[in-house]
């Protein structure tokens, strides 16, 4: 069974090395797989999109050992996530926030049962402590029910999903910069549902106003060096400038909104939800 990695660990120290041996002493056979052990410092909203964006490439049945936790030792809880076919452990912070909003039926646990732990447990490294021990004994063939008892109140993230205003507007916003500067927004296809752009859909991203959508970053569509709009392989709407930072150009930083509106319309556009 493969058991993936993800973590702000970085590579220099041990705790990446430990947490997989804490996966394997409880199954040898575990296939690991590194996401990445880049994701900033304590920076849990860039755990959650990477993981999102990483995750569904993975076969049914893939358990995901997400550890980005600020809150180490303090009485936020540790859970495993059942969603879409697959297996998600690590601390209830919001780690898990985007796998929340976009699958459906998911299943929280509250990993109480002290028989998947090590016998010694750190207040400062739940990683090789708990959430690895876990996550081999999941890669095992063990349900999420034996590690613990079902919870509905799991954490979700502030900016997982578009707002509607009242004038119709859709507020979304930021929740992602790459490593090109490309901004991720939160909107999904279902969001601009048959809407078109090029007169039709405004995006207005910081004090920038955003009307054309190209099918690839080399499109020559629209003004040269002008930021557009393009749908990323996340499946979410990103806004970018061909070989440039868009971030850089548009002063935009994550958590800051992006509007959608449509041109002369104080209501809902039918074409969105």
């Amino acid at each position: 069974m493969i058991v993936t990695l993800l973590t702000d660990f970085g590579t220099a120290d041990y705790f990446v090395g430990a947490m997989k041996g804490a996966v394997l002493a409880v199954n040898p056979g575990a296939k690991l797989v590194d996401i990445t052990h880049e994701i900033p410092a304590h920076d849990v909203e860039a755990g959650a999109f990477t993981l999102l964006a990483a995750q569904e490439t993975f076969p049914a049945g893939t358990v995901h050992l997400a550890v980005v936790d600020p809150g180490v030792g303090s009485e936020r809880r540790p859970v495993v996530v059942e969603a879409a076919g697959h297996l998600f452990v690590g601390p209830d912070n919001g780690i898990f926030g985007y796998i929340y909003e976009r699958a459906g039926g998911c299943r929280a646990f509250h990993l109480t049962n002290r028989s998947y732990r090590r016998q010694s447990v750190s207040s400062t490294f739940h990683g090789r402590d708990v959430f690895a021990p876990a996550a081999g004994a999941l890669s095992l063939g063990v349900r999420p029910e034996e590690l613990g008892e079902e919870v509905t109140d799991f954490v979700r993230l502030p900016l997982a999903a578009p707002r509607r205003a009242a004038d119709g507007s859709l507020e979304a916003a930021v929740i992602h910069v790459d490593h090109f500067g490309n901004l991720v927004t939160n909107l999904t296809p279902g969001d601009l549902a048959g809407a078109r752009f090029d007169g039709d859909v405004r995006l207005l991203v910081g004090a920038q106003e955003v009307t054309t959508l190209r099918g690839f970053f080399a499109e020559e569509r629209g003004e040269a060096g002008a930021p557009f709009a393009i749908w990323g392989s996340a499946g979410f709407l990103e806004v970018s400038v061909f070989r440039d930072s868009a971030a850089r150009q548009l002063g935009v930083r994550r958590g800051q909104p992006v509007i959608v509106a449509w041109p002369g319309s104080k209501t809902p556009h039918p074409s969105a939800r």
